[in-house]
């Protein structure tokens, strides 16, 4: 089995790249529901996170405010750090299982990680290829602005803090440029996935 971690810069086009990647049968993980998860009630994250940022980042219904708790970490690299310190570890144990028993049920197929920051934390150490996306930076801001909710504060605080586009290029087996249509994003996604699968073959 091949394990790829599929990461980009914010709203570089991941999700898209990974849908048209599952598409083709391959396995996806989103680190991001994940990072949902262990931080929902009772996740293993939940505890501790309110104990590091105070009960103040809650919502009515108990939910951890993501965008409240958000705003707040990608203004300080310290809390940023120590978010990261806490959620990481639960999301990359529950990303193992997952890949685990998928392994299990099919020991030649492709298990894809979708996550933002596999290069910056270090854990692109963990996967077999590394598929970079990317695209110009004032897509990334536009892009991001569509989101419901963004604010270009925050936008510009979050790109500041993540490892330039360039930089990661380093460590990408593959990079897919999104910068054009996205007929162009899918030749090359599944341009991708062939080099992918005559790896397994």
């Amino acid at each position: 089995m091949l394990k790829v971690g599929l990461t980009g810069g914010l709203a570089c086009g991941k999700s898209f790249v990974g849908a048209a990647l599952a598409g083709y049968g391959c396995f996806l993980i989103h680190a991001d529901e994940l990072g949902h998860e262990v931080l929902a009630p009772g996740g293993e994250a939940y505890r501790a996170v309110l104990r590091e940022f105070g009960e103040d980042i809650l919502a009515p219904d108990g939910q951890i405010d993501r965008p409240r708790l958000a705003s707040r970490v990608f203004h300080s690299s310290h809390h940023l750090a120590r978010l990261n310190a806490l959620v990481h570890p639960e999301v990359v144990r529950r990303e193992e299982e997952l890949v685990a028993e998928f392994a299990a049920r099919e020991p030649r197929g492709i298990a894809v990680v979708e996550a933002a920051i596999l290069i910056e934390n270090g854990s692109y150490r963990r996967f077999d290829r590394i598929i970079l996306v990317t695209c110009l930076e004032e897509q990334q801001v536009e892009r991001a602005l569509r989101r419901e909710g963004a604010l270009l504060a925050d936008i510009r605080a979050r790109l500041s803090r993540q490892m330039p586009l360039d930089e990661k290029r380093k460590f990408a087996d593959f990079v897919i440029d999104t910068s054009r249509e996205k007929e162009s994003t899918l030749r090359q996604t599944r341009a991708v996935y062939e080099a992918l699968r005559s790896t397994e073959s």
